[in-house]
């Protein structure tokens, strides 16, 4: 959902432990006040997240710098040594685990193919998270760069909510932008209504997309600069047994109309291989890169008559509450021409139908006498795979698990890993003489992303397991989020990824506050309905 982003402030490691260590034990203070029980969760919450989070934003700026300074390339030229003076280990087992080497330095030796051909690259799906990469790689015209999507004209569930910073960091034209969102409702389980949105400056929204049209915009643009278009469906990947083998995939080509719809099987070589291709990878199984536990998406786009749509041409509404869904947030969200109009799950999926026919509920004023033009369902991650990189295949976006809780904001976190794993990647093959290794790509693009987002995904988790934890702290969330302050710094942190300053006084006020709406709402609001699915619930993907 996001403009040019703002600088973010530099500030020290030590700064950032003083900071982050207050932050966290507020979080678990609140945590044990809602007494959690360790529950886990598309995209426009995110600009609704406490304040805790911009505080964690407040010192990301420093991490990436403390640790930059441990992790720092050695930008001679093309690259042609990498540096790493003091990379810290993280444990193996945890969520972004990628067997770093502390203290090593390498020349990058040269290796060009032997038979004068170029290094071809296949990017396996054609979502924002493939064409941001397939463009970086088809500027490089040292490369061969293959895109293939099994579905051109491919809609996805999903909110469709775009951060203002990823318009410009992207270049996205307004033309594939339907509504700028400026004003939210959210409801609480009681249905208490607060308006949000007050502190946005008039340059300032939220974008909202149709998946068809911005995936299309995106992928067309990464063909334009001379990726190889492949309407296919990739069925198998058999991975290189040397160490500058090619990885051979197996498709079924759609481009043949002769074939009755269901393709032509046919086979291609790739020396690099991005995973790109979603919750479901293909690239994933094949590099064995271990499960993740998955949220349902379900969506009913809804045409409802000109009246109402004119009420959310610059509105969105977000509802809470256990009967919407136990551990996410139902949305109605304004597109080009009709409403999309969902909620999710991840520890009740088999119930999804029941949520759905509740948002509806709550909603039907403004929906009454639409019509239901498209149903949609889709996986979401959770959490990062617990492998990433594979010798020389990366995975993207949701094949790599980089969906946020609390928001479960995907398209820029998708664009962006894209874009970073096709930069690191282009820098290490140093104009298309040589292969990357695995520890190369680990890090470089692995390292990178983490350090830059690591504590957006950890406090996200921790504010799902919070505030969607039960009636009580649903309707708390919403108070809080009546707060100027609240709407200002989580706004700014959503939109611009980074947040310029705020308040620690403020932060503590929020915390009493916020502990204390808690308290009102556990001795006033219904406990939550039980459910059991202890078979279904242990599904992975």
């Amino acid at each position: 959902m996001q403009g040019a982003p703002l600088p973010a402030p530099r500030r020290t490691g030590a700064r950032y432990c003083c900071r982050v260590l207050p932050v966290i034990g507020a979080i678990v203070a609140v945590c044990g006040v809602v007494l959690l029980s360790g529950s886990d969760p598309l995209s426009l919450a995110s600009a609704i997240v406490p304040a805790a989070t911009s505080s964690m934003h407040r010192f990301s700026g420093a991490n990436r710098m403390a640790s930059g300074a441990g992790l720092s390339a050695a930008h001679t030229g093309a690259r042609d040594m990498l540096m790493q003076d003091s990379i810290t280990r993280m444990p193996k087992g945890t969520k972004f685990h990628c067997n770093w080497v502390a203290g090593s330095k390498r020349a990058l030796a040269g290796q060009a193919k032997a038979d004068g051909s170029k290094y071809r690259i296949g990017v396996i799906g054609g979502g924002p998270s493939g064409a941001a990469a397939a463009e970086i790689f088809a500027k490089d015209k040292e490369l061969e760069t293959y895109i293939i999507e099994r579905k051109m004209d491919n809609v996805k569930p999903c909110g469709g909510a775009i951060p203002l910073c990823m318009v410009d960091e992207f270049d996205i034209p307004e033309s594939v932008i339907d509504r700028k969102v400026r004003k939210m409702k959210m409801i609480s389980p009681s249905n208490r209504v607060v308006d949000v949105g007050r502190t946005l400056k008039p340059n300032e929204y939220i974008g909202m997309t149709r998946r068809e049209i911005l995936d299309g915009f995106m992928r067309n643009r990464s063909v334009d600069l001379g990726a190889i278009p492949i309407n296919g469906l990739v069925t198998k990947i058999d991975i290189p047994k040397g160490d500058s083998d090619p990885y051979l995939v197996h498709y079924q080509d759609y481009e043949d109309k002769t074939a009755g719809g269901v393709g032509t099987p046919k086979t291609i070589e790739f020396d690099v291989l991005i995973g790109a291709d979603g919750a479901n990878s293909r690239v994933a199984k094949a590099i064995d890169a271990g499960e993740y536990n998955y949220a349902i998406a379900f969506q009913e786009r809804i045409a409802v008559d000109e009246e109402k749509m004119d009420y959310y041409k610059d509105l969105a509404e977000m509802y809470v509450g256990d009967d919407v869904s136990p551990d996410f947030y139902a949305w109605v969200f304004p597109k080009y021409d009709h409403v999309g109009v969902g909620t999710g799950t991840v520890v009740n999926r088999p119930d999804i139908p029941k949520y759905q026919k509740a948002i509806r509920e709550r909603a039907k004023e403004r929906l009454e006498g639409g019509k239901i033009i498209k149903v949609e369902a889709h996986p979401i991650p959770e959490h990062p795979r617990p492998r990433r990189v594979q010798n020389r295949a990366a995975l993207v976006g949701d094949a790599a698990g980089y969906v946020t809780k609390c928001s479960g904001e995907g398209i820029y976190f998708a664009a962006k890993s894209g874009r970073m794993a096709a930069e690191a990647i282009v820098k290490l093959m140093q104009g298309g003489t040589r292969l990357p290794t695995q520890q190369e790509i680990e890090e470089t693009y692995i390292a990178d992303y983490d350090k830059k987002y690591q504590a957006t995904y950890v406090v996200l988790d921790l504010l799902q397991k919070v505030f969607y934890s039960s009636n009580a702290a649903r309707e708390a969330f919403v108070e809080m989020c009546d707060s100027d302050y609240v709407q200002k710094v989580t706004f700014d942190s959503y939109l611009y990824k980074t947040i310029q300053g705020g308040n620690p006084i403020d932060d503590v006020k929020l915390l009493f506050s916020t502990v204390g709406s808690i308290l009102r709402a556990q001795a006033t609001t219904p406990k939550d309905r039980t459910f059991s699915n202890p078979v279904e619930s242990l599904k992975r993907l």
